[in-house]
């Protein structure tokens, strides 16, 4: 039997359950967590709750999912870009720098490589869970969802994604961090030199987030979506670029021309993407349902085939480039953990390596969405061949 049957209780349930696990995570820091995030086991408690008919499928609650949905996705990948400063990227350098081409190389090879390897058992569109993670394997959960929009891939696809995400991550992560102490070996091989000293300026910090930011960043943020969402409707589609695309790709460029002025020093777009990401998860998730979720299996093994064959590239391309063993786990899991881990993998390696740690991860976010598109096309016409 339905208890909800109109959109403001819907709407007040996805906010709180978006908002419980976080809550939990900072409130206890239960193992669980480092497992399982809490944007995984929100996706998975509100799945739940659709399936057991918590509330009516009506034509007022699907509209206001397919609304929210289209809006909020273009309006969370502007805020995201807000601390993307190109310019200090740039001033990384080219030896960091390469290091992060080459562990998207990596990526993209493996990505291919696997689908490659495994498509007798992914027929159909069964490829898209990879396309969505390659996506969040080099930029973040909020480029997976992007390139979900992007390709048109179902909600119950999404469940494989997150779960292949968060456990591939978290072995991964492991593994990093037990490495450090063959750094000295590894740079002799490589004939590299430590990274550990190289000068770089702190990040800067912002003020504290005020009510008054909150309202500007989700005004401004919503004009974005809407704004994007009208200029798509001027541009040419195709099969694998429709207009979701197009809304998305404008909203990442406008986030990132934001960036570039006075307004990137106003506080709280970070807190407010962090806030909408999770929210959309739920949104998505209730529409969802478990069918399909016995395909998990094949799909960790997809992540952990993957994550073996960029793992060793990345070796094969620190031996012929001269990388050292901290850059590359530094540059790894900027790409797969995303920035709030890859901070503290630098400074277990080392303090100077902090801002590393985040301009790359900050970098990912940039290239995140046209990475899984690109992977997407591929692997859609591989899937047809």
């Amino acid at each position: 039997m339905h208890v909800i049957h109109t959109v403001w209780p819907y709407l007040a349930l996805m906010l709180l359950v978006a908002g419980l696990f976080p809550a939990m995570e900072r409130r206890f820091g239960w193992k669980v967590f480092s497992v399982l995030p809490p944007i995984v086991l929100t996706y998975l408690f509100v799945t739940a709750l659709a399936v057991s008919g918590l509330w009516q499928v009506n034509a007022e609650i699907k509209a206001a999912q397919s609304m929210l949905v289209s809006r909020m996705v273009p309006a969370l990948l502007f805020l995201l870009m807000i601390n993307c400063d190109l310019r200090a990227i740039w001033r990384l350098g080219p030896r960091v720098l390469g290091v992060f081409a080459c562990t998207s190389l990596s990526l993209f090879v493996a990505f291919i490589g696997t689908y490659l390897l495994y498509r007798h058992w992914l027929p159909g569109n069964d490829w898209q869970p990879l396309a969505a993670l390659s996506g969040s394997w080099v930029g973040g959960s909020a480029n997976m969802i992007a390139v979900k929009q992007a390709i048109g891939m179902s909600d119950t696809y999404l469940a494989m994604s997150l779960l292949t995400d968060a456990l591939g991550y978290s072995m991964w992560v492991v593994v990093l961090f037990s490495v450090a102490r063959l750094a000295p070996a590894f740079n002799r091989w490589t004939r590299a030199a430590s990274s550990g000293d190289i000068p770089l300026a702190p990040v800067k910090t912002r003020a504290p987030t005020t009510y008054d930011s909150v309202l500007l960043w989700l005004g401004m943020a919503l004009a974005v979506a809407a704004l994007s969402g009208w200029l798509a409707g001027w541009l040419p589609v195709s099969g694998m670029v429709s207009a979701t695309t197009w809304t998305i790709l404008l909203a990442t460029g406008f986030g990132l021309l934001v960036a570039h002025t006075p307004l990137a020093e106003f506080p709280g777009a970070s807190t407010i993407s962090s806030a909408m990401l999770i929210s959309v998860v739920a949104v998505l998730a209730s529409q969802s349902n478990f069918q399909g979720i016995a395909a998990a299996p094949l799909y960790l093994l997809c992540g952990v085939t993957i994550i073996a064959i960029h793992a060793v590239l990345l070796v094969g391309f620190a031996k012929l480039f001269r990388f050292d063993l901290y850059l590359c786990g530094i540059s790894s899991l900027a790409h797969i953990g995303g920035v709030a881990a890859t901070p503290i993998l630098a400074a277990s390696y080392s303090a100077a390596l902090v801002p590393v740690g985040i301009l790359l991860a900050l970098l990912g976010y940039i290239l995140g969405t046209g990475f899984g598109l690109l992977v997407a096309t591929i692997l859609s016409t591989l899937a047809g061949a």
